[in-house]
């Protein structure tokens, strides 16, 4: 349907000047627009949204459209210029939120944060399915974002020793056994080693039920040793249903869900998996253009856990403030976190220290994929830089090399494969970028990771752009959007 019932309240006095500022600098075409509003509608569930031509129109006159549209167009704009185009930005309203669907700033305190999980990963379960919770959220970035995670190392009221002596409850205890605990961080780590074989596509729901599961034991009483196991279960599959999230392009729901699984590793006492969920966190605001948050969000992960981190989480956080630099243009000091994630590295192993196995993925080749995309990355933002796209291409071709014989982290294999590909494109070779491009296609065919697709169909237009008159880019060109598909469907 496409009448005023469908995503309209009514039309403004005024022309949406906001809007239509965006919205020309976008070079869309009003029809394109709704196509993609469309699409990113159906990718959430919300079958209900159908808008044409003369809707747009309608927006840019000054209607104010119903969610989820206003949130949908703030997520599309966002991806077009790599930075946070808030719903206020695009002259839009934002519909009254609850506390636990809105907003960053949370209360650090154990009953509140089971609170929070309990509520918003039964909506995500509940509502996903009509499309109205992957765009009813807001993505915080700059101050309001940083700030209330700076909280993370504030000490709470029975934070410590004390809390870790603390008594059995007085109310009966639940009866959890060590058997099932191991059970329920066993799942955690196969959900995890799912994600890295198929994408968040996936086993994304399945993972948010889990997690629904164990709010619902947090909220038992338990001895303190259990208590402290089970928000730790709580904070990384919290952590991994923001990962999922954001493979799939859920960018808001994706923050929320790290936010909450941060404050449930500060209720673990756990430090080290703080400082991991705090880079996944980074890496999602490099993906949206905010590198300044994203050094920020490191330098707090770096500091928190610089006493207790393993060697491989420490270089996991270095090689992450090398991609933040980058993207901001420091070649100097992102050089120099090169170096400290490759020395830390090295020490990995070293003092027989069990890893947790949130941080196994931090391997040889994803220490290498991720110190050459801080090259390319230079590279690009030095202006396509051929001695930066130098540097970039041995580093990502042994990144390429180690995930081709790894077969339990295919999602990562397409990505430095499309990484290498973009390196060729640097460089001015077309015939080589076509030939990776192709190889990524095919696990991307297999995998269900919007973040792949959209990476490789990025990569493609730009070949398009550059070196539309090679007959190996134009090929593949229509091969992609012949066996591609448009959107990989959030699960």
């Amino acid at each position: 349907m496409s009448g005023s019932g469908a995503d309209g309240t009514g039309t403004g006095k005024r022309p949406n000047e906001q809007l239509s500022s965006w919205f020309v600098r976008s070079g869309w075409s009003k029809g394109e627009l709704a196509r993609q509003v469309n699409r990113r509608a159906r990718q959430i569930g919300a079958h209900h949204i159908s808008t044409d031509t003369s809707r747009v129109r309608r927006w840019l006159d000054g209607e104010q459209p119903r969610e989820p549209i206003p949130r949908i167009l703030s997520e599309l704009f966002s991806e077009r210029f790599g930075s946070v185009v808030a719903i206020e930005d695009l002259g839009l309203r934002t519909a009254h939120q609850a506390p636990s669907v809105s907003g960053v700033d949370l209360p650090w305190a154990g009953e509140q944060t089971v609170a929070l999980l309990s509520e918003f990963s039964r909506s995500d379960l509940m509502l996903a399915r009509r499309g109205f919770l992957g765009t009813s959220l807001a993505l915080a970035a700059g101050p309001a974002l940083v700030e209330p995670m700076q909280r993370w190392l504030v000490p709470t009221p029975g934070e410590g020793a004390a809390r870790q002596e603390s008594p059995t409850p007085l109310r009966r205890s639940a009866r959890l056994s060590g058997p099932e605990l191991d059970l329920l961080e066993s799942t955690t780590a196969m959900f995890r080693k799912w994600d890295a074989q198929c994408g968040g596509g996936l086993r994304r729901k399945a993972v948010v039920g889990q997690l629904h599961e164990v709010t619902d034991l947090l909220q038992e009483p338990h001895p303190a040793a259990t208590e402290r196991r089970l928000f730790k279960v709580a904070a990384e599959l919290a952590e991994l249903a923001g990962w999922m999230s954001y493979d799939v392009g859920l960018q808001p729901t994706a923050q929320k869900y790290f936010v909450l699984a941060l404050h449930a590793s500060k209720e673990a006492g756990d430090k080290p998996l703080g400082s991991y969920i705090l880079s996944s966190m980074s890496r999602q605001m490099i993906h949206l253009g905010r590198p300044d948050d994203a050094l920020e969000l490191i330098h707090l992960a770096q500091y928190g856990s610089r006493d207790c981190a393993t060697a491989r989480t420490q270089a996991m956080l270095y090689a992450m403030e090398a991609r933040a630099y980058a993207n901001m243009g420091q070649p100097s000091k992102c050089k120099r976190a090169v170096r400290m994630a490759e020395d830390t590295f090295a020490d990995v192993g070293l003092d027989d220290e069990p890893e947790p196995d949130w941080i196994r993925f931090f391997s040889e080749a994803e220490l290498n994929g991720e110190n050459a995309h801080s090259f390319r990355d230079l590279a690009y933002v030095a202006g396509r830089s051929p001695t930066y796209a130098s540097l970039s291409e041995p580093v990502m071709r042994r990144a390429v090399e180690l995930f081709g014989r790894d077969a339990e982290h295919q999602r990562s294999y397409a990505l430095n494969l499309i990484g290498m590909a973009t390196v060729h494109l640097l460089k001015k070779e077309p015939e080589q970028a076509t030939a990776l491009a192709d190889q990524a296609l095919g696990i991307a065919r297999k995998v269900r990771s919007e973040r792949v697709n959209n990476r490789l169909r990025k990569t493609v237009d730009t070949a398009a752009r550059d070196f539309g008159d090679v007959p190996e880019v134009a090929w593949f060109t229509d091969r992609l959007t012949a066996q591609l598909p448009e959107t990989a469907e959030a699960v």
